[in-house]
């Protein structure tokens, strides 16, 4: 018998939600278009344009239009929202996943402010 720890559905699992991949596209090019976000992310752009809502409506983005085209800003200073990573800002782990933000045309250096080269896994602990 299939449950949620065995069958087909064990490998299709991911560390990273939907909302959360929208929001590393939107902060690797606030310019972005809906349609650019549903191709990277593998969502329907009606799944994107929920998403974009959703992220609007609670704080993590504003949304302006720039011409016929929107842009997204991140809110300074956001929250996660799950209760494990309660007072924590999303800031550190789009700053991890894309670089630094606000700073869209800085080159990424040759390694991270964590000292890991580019490209290299952190060593657990």
């Amino acid at each position: 018998m299939e449950n949620e720890h065995t069958g087909s559905r064990r490998n299709h699992w991911t560390f990273l939600t939907n909302h959360a991949r929208v929001l590393i596209a939107i902060a690797r090019d606030p310019g972005i278009r809906l349609r650019d976000i549903a191709a990277s992310c593998d969502l329907t752009e009606r799944t994107v344009q929920a998403i974009v809502t959703d992220l609007e409506t609670d704080g993590y983005l504003t949304r302006t239009r720039d011409g016929r085209r929107n842009r997204y800003a991140i809110a300074p200073g956001a929250r996660f929202r799950h209760p494990a990573e309660a007072g924590r800002e999303i800031a550190g782990l789009l700053t991890y996943l894309v670089g630094p933000l606000g700073d869209p045309a800085a080159p990424p250096g040759p390694e991270g402010s964590d000292g890991v080269a580019e490209g290299r896994a952190l060593p657990l602990r």
